[in-house]
């Protein structure tokens, strides 16, 4: 059966073996969400928890994270950067550049997916209702239930949307991995910060990236479906007479 769908796979088309990988990495960002929260309810992962959220903290005074003042300052500007503010006023911008440059179905794509995600981060937050960590004082103020880490998902939906947006319209190869990694990276780094603040638990943002990398490889994989259909413009949107633009090859 595998050298069966080896040889069908190898009659795929670029593109289909492409869209087949995304849908694979969406289903198991699933699961990994799916497994995580099943820990989480029952009780499995306080260990793991513990001991991550104690790594950042100085162990003769648990209000003290690691590192100098100026790290943990450093820290709060990151994890600034998965906030709703930043998120939204970034969401708006690229949204109206899209409304400007032609593409006012994308722009509504992004607006949608964006907006959608919130909502789901939002209900998933009132299902599981886990308080915040209480072993550690925390480095921010927070006013949500803590499971899955908004911060962490949102930043993984909005950073790597975009990032797989922007680097669907360059040639090269080069700046279109500069930009999925870049996007990776920093939703990274604004995960981790929460955790290193005592915000959340570990457990939430792994969470919180499994969910915000499903949701945004599933709008991917419609936006690609779409303009396959023609309801969403090409990545090279449209040219000054409006015709539309060839994509990057």
């Amino acid at each position: 059966m595998l050298i069966q769908f080896s040889k069908a796979l190898s009659y795929a088309s670029r593109l289909e073996r492409g869209i087949l990988a995304v849908f694979a990495l969406a289903a198991t960002s699933l699961f990994a969400f799916v497994y995580l929260a099943d820990e989480v309810f029952e009780g499995s992962t306080r260990s793991f928890d513990t001991r991550v959220l104690l790594f950042f903290r100085n162990p003769q005074d648990l209000s003290d994270p690691i590192g100098p003042r100026w790290f943990e300052e450093v820290m709060r500007d990151i994890t600034a950067l998965g906030g709703t503010a930043v998120l939204t006023l970034l969401t708006v911008f690229v949204t109206l550049f899209l409304i400007l440059s032609g593409k006012r179905r994308s722009a509504l794509l992004v607006a949608a997916s964006v907006s959608l995600g919130t909502l789901l981060s939002t209900v998933l937050k009132l299902a599981f209702d886990r308080p915040r960590p209480d072993l550690v004082p925390h480095g921010t103020d927070v006013y949500t239930l803590s499971f899955p880490s908004s911060h962490a998902m949102m930043s993984a939906l909005v950073y790597l949307t975009l990032g797989a947006l922007f680097a669907r319209t360059q040639a090269s190869v080069r700046v279109r991995v500069y930009l999925i990694v870049s996007a990776i990276l920093l939703t990274f780094l604004i995960g981790v910060s929460r955790v290193y603040l005592g915000v959340h638990w570990p457990t939430d943002v792994l969470a919180g990236w499994a969910v915000g990398s499903c949701w945004a490889l599933l709008s991917w994989l419609l936006a690609r479906w779409l303009q396959r259909k023609g309801p969403v413009e090409p990545p090279g949107g449209t040219n000054e007479k409006g015709d539309a633009a060839a994509p990057p090859s």
